[in-house]
């Protein structure tokens, strides 16, 4: 849909991109400094596998500080992005054969990365009225001899979903029945929350040594471009993680790595600015899709943003008579009557919705609700 979008922005028409999953801030400052000084410093050899010893250590105070979780170093790998550490972690792990439960909607590259790694898919679908979320009795009955791996992302995309500390303590009570399984979390949204503080389910003792952390710098800092992502596991996994990396892409960036120890070094000022807007901008699309006849949306807890239902327009026909199917023929008659890029819910394993991200501003926010409102006002 991005792709389509900026076909049609080429041909001089206004689109209004609610595609992208990405901040539409800039990098802070003080972390862009911090590159222009490792170029004067001449950080432009190759870096270490799993990361400069100074990262690694400022993720470990991090992680500690941020989220009472103690590691040490040589149990954190940095990546080429969080994307790279999820498949490290899952070419690793998951032989032919091995079963990944993901519960549904779920990331894009999920389900994808797992085929890399000849497992198998197992999805436990959820909906708007449980918030996205899987009860303790799903996950267990999604279990068999042959699961392996269980992924989430909380917050998630695409649904803005949260878990909860109880909620996590439920699903831990599960694992700790079955030793055999590894948790993968991805936290890259944890600092868009909009409740009291990011839960990590590897708080839990019991678990903790079969939770794998997947985090990095993209969405809190504003640094999408730079590629830096990295796990917390426990030191086999880690050590695997690094093994797999040194055959692949080696270490990453030099000049991102000392950007990044100054963005976690200095604080969360900035952080904490970006996500001021976003709760702001929450409350203006929350508004605005529920004023739109047909559409069924819930208020997300983090991440930006919303998944509304829209299977009430499944059957209808546009001004030229052509049949709206599912989501994706909703998606694509949005971007072209509507100028509105946004993403069908088959991508994410439900069909029945879109995607919409408010990474954008207010006034093209409220431009593009007030499209897509008058849009699907004239499927009949």
């Amino acid at each position: 849909m991005t792709k389509l979008g900026r076909e049609l922005a080429a041909k001089g028409i206004n689109v209004i991109s609610l595609s992208v999953g990405e901040p539409d801030f800039n990098t802070p400052d003080n972390v862009k400094e911090a590159a222009k000084q490792a170029l004067d410093d001449n950080y432009t050899r190759y870096s270490p596998v799993p990361g400069y010893p100074e990262l690694r250590q400022a993720i470990v105070n991090k992680l500690k500080n941020e989220n009472g979780l103690d590691y040490e170093p040589s149990q954190i790998v940095v990546s080429t992005g969080a994307k790279q550490s999820l498949s490290n972690v899952i070419l690793t792990l998951i032989n032919p054969g091995d079963e990944v439960i993901i519960p549904t909607p779920y990331w894009v590259s999920y389900s994808e990365m797992v085929v890399l790694a000849e497992g198998k898919s197992v999805f436990i679908d959820t909906d708007i009225d449980a918030d996205f979320k899987i009860t303790p009795e799903q996950l267990e009955a999604a279990i068999t001899p042959r699961t392996k791996l269980f992924m989430f992302s909380s917050p998630c995309n695409p649904t803005g979903s949260v878990y909860s500390k109880e909620e996590l303590a439920a699903l831990a009570k599960v694992f700790e029945k079955h030793p055999g399984i590894f948790i993968l979390s991805d936290e890259i949204y944890e600092h868009i929350n909009f409740i009291d503080k990011h839960e990590s389910i590897a708080q839990f003792d019991s678990i903790k040594d079969r939770v794998i952390i997947v985090n990095g710098f993209s969405k809190a800092y504003a640094m999408t471009g730079w590629r830096l992502g990295y796990i917390a596991a426990n030191k086999e996994i880690a050590a695997a993680n690094d093994k797999l990396q040194g055959q692949t892409t080696s270490g990453t960036c030099s000049i991102a790595q000392r950007a990044g120890i100054v963005a976690y070094n200095d604080g969360l000022e900035s952080v904490q600015k970006m996500k001021e807007a976003f709760l702001r901008r929450r409350q203006l699309v929350y508004d605005l899709l529920n004023d739109i006849p047909g559409v069924k949306t819930n208020l997300p807890e983090g991440a930006f943003y919303f998944f509304p239902e829209i299977s009430s327009f499944f059957g209808k026909k546009d001004a030229q008579g052509n049949v709206i199917k599912d989501s994706a023929d909703l998606a694509l008659y949005l971007l072209n009557e509507g100028h509105i890029a946004t993403v069908g819910g088959d991508a994410f394993g439900n069909n029945n919705y879109i995607r919409l991200s408010y990474a954008a501003s207010d006034e093209n926010l409220k431009e593009a609700l007030r499209r897509m409102k008058e849009a699907l006002g004239k499927l009949s």
